[in-house]
């Protein structure tokens, strides 16, 4: 019996040393932070199993050894105090023992300052979109797996359902913040690799961070239950050297430059009917048929068909005002800067023509740019440069007609304006000192204000209660202006305000202090200037 019982208590004490091995405990990750997750994990297992081992080895053996049958009389007694304070006090040492280390990795999770890189994380139904802050590099990531895959027809691939067409793109070595919200729903951004897992809300701004230690490609996927397509939402991360990311972050601003000059080119372009709806079918099985479904029947109750809709039979330009804009207070959201004037075309010459529709209506990009579009957006298939990959090794042509300029010609105009926006960007950088009047102030901060404050602090500047603090009549602006200039210039470690030293000019940092202890009834007559800004802290 005694050997049965020791063991027993071996099989028990072996689960926890074994776990780091098993398939189905926590993946150990490639960050820091995920590193101390999974550390804290193990201790508390640990800690459960020694718990459990002795709680399960007495009882055992007060089975075995005091039964009644070996004729075991059971003690007499009340209580006892020594007892008492031993079972009350242990378990509260046990608590304490447990929670220092996950207050230390509770408070390391939160914490996103000093920052190296910040992306916003978008969640709409049901896509990401990633913008890289300071960088002008922003874009959507679809699911790529293929239609005959998801409907069994296909074998599934190891990545099955969780691949994209465009991943985000990270250095590693750099600490990078992010910003979650929603266009629509809850959503939820989990990459268990970095052990980040942040609900992503319409109206709020919520904070999460990492900093990758390892090359490679890390997957996830939406967390929160999101619509019907909530399974179809994946998130892919590839990480890459420093250098390599420098280099991306060219090669996508370049390749937004020569995307913008093969969209003005193509309002030139007239395609045939038979282009329009082979390019309009594959967008709208890429973009539309998650709501619409691929048969254009929609969903009774929550979307739309388009078989013979009165969409369909009215006019094209409220057709490609729909596309472009999308409705308010419904889940069509815009498309004006997810697709080209092209694609928009193609889809909205597909959607007047398939499922029976046959109105014979053909719609060009000059049609879609003249309804309000710009027709600049970045393409939305695999055509752009991912991490590594030069411009030179995108393999699809851009065709344009012989009264166009030719390739060379716009790759000078491409690299000209490359050329000329960096030259822009440093001219704005440069420390300008000059005094401006109240008026000129306030109209260059709330022009600031409105581009880099009002998403967290609202126009009108009540914050979100809980979440974002007023700034109406609020402490700070009521407090000297140096504790103001600080906490804009600095930004507050802990909080989600984040230093704007490097990201505003003095003037415009002096400005933006201006406007808001100007603003909204503040009215307190400070006019700051960018000597006080360069002053400040000396």
């Amino acid at each position: 019996m005694k050997r049965l019982l020791y063991g027993l208590m071996v099989a028990l004490l072996a689960t926890p040393l074994t776990a780091a091995e098993m398939p189905l405990n926590m993946t150990q990750g490639v960050t820091e932070i995920s590193g101390q997750v999974y550390d804290l994990h193990m201790i508390i297992l640990y800690i459960c199993c020694a718990i459990g081992v002795v709680v399960f080895g007495i009882m055992i053996y007060s089975m075995i050894y005091h039964r009644k049958s070996k004729g075991a009389v059971a003690a007499d007694f009340h209580d006892s105090t020594k007892v008492e304070i031993a079972w009350t006090v242990l378990p509260f040492l046990i608590l304490i023992g447990m929670a220092i280390p996950a207050t230390k990795t509770l408070i390391a999770m939160e914490d996103p300052s000093d920052a190296e890189l910040t992306v916003k994380v978008t969640g709409s139904q049901w896509k990401w979109h990633y913008s890289y802050f300071n960088e002008d590099v922003e874009f959507f990531s679809l699911l790529s797996t293929p239609a005959d895959q998801i409907t069994g027809t296909a074998d599934k691939t190891d990545t099955y359902l969780l691949e994209v067409d465009k991943p985000l793109v990270l250095p590693i070595n750099r600490k990078v913040r992010f910003l979650m919200t929603s266009d629509d729903v809850i959503h939820s951004w989990w990459v268990p690799a970095f052990a980040v897992k942040k609900d992503a809300n319409p109206g709020f701004i919520n904070e999460a961070w990492t900093k990758i230690d390892k090359i490679g490609t890390y997957r996830g996927q939406c967390a929160e239950l999101c619509g019907k397509d909530h399974g179809f939402m994946p998130i892919v991360v590839e990480a890459v050297s420093e250098a390599d990311f420098d280099q991306w972050l060219i090669d996508q601003k370049q390749f937004a430059v020569d995307a913008k000059a093969a969209a003005q080119a193509s309002l030139s372009q007239t395609l045939s009917y038979d282009e329009l709806m082979a390019q309009g079918e594959q967008i709208y099985m890429g973009r539309c048929a998650a709501c619409h479904q691929p048969n254009g029947a929609g969903l009774p109750g929550v979307f739309p068909s388009l078989i013979g809709s009165p969409m369909i039979k009215g006019p094209v330009s409220g057709h490609i005002d729909i596309v472009v804009n999308g409705k308010p207070g419904t889940a069509m959201q815009a498309f004006a800067k997810q697709l080209t004037a092209t694609e928009i075309a193609a889809v909205v010459t597909y959607e007047r023509n398939a499922w029976g529709n046959d109105s014979g209506d053909t719609v060009q990009a000059a049609d879609v740019s003249g309804n309000g579009t710009n027709s600049s957006a970045t393409p939305t298939t695999a055509d752009a440069p991912s991490a590594g990959t030069s411009i030179a090794d995108t393999s699809t042509p851009v065709t344009l007609p012989a009264s166009l300029p030719t390739a060379e010609q716009l790759e000078d105009t491409a690299t000209q304006a490359v050329t000329e926006a960096a030259t822009q960007a440093a001219e704005v950088k440069a420390v300008v000192l000059d005094d401006l009047t109240m008026d000129e102030l306030m109209t260059m901060g709330e022009q600031v204000y409105m581009t880099s404050c009002a998403a967290c602090h609202q126009a009108a500047g009540t914050g979100l209660p809980g979440a974002f603090p007023s700034l109406v009549g609020s402490p700070l602006i009521v407090g000297p202006v140096t504790d103001h200039l600080n906490i804009v210039i600095n930004g507050k470690p802990g909080t989600a305000m984040q230093a704007f030293n490097s990201l505003l000019t003095p003037q415009q940092l002096a400005a933006v202090v201006t406007y808001e202890r100007n603003a909204w009834g503040n009215n307190s007559g400070d006019a700051v200037q960018a000597a006080d800004v360069v002053g400040h802290g000396k």
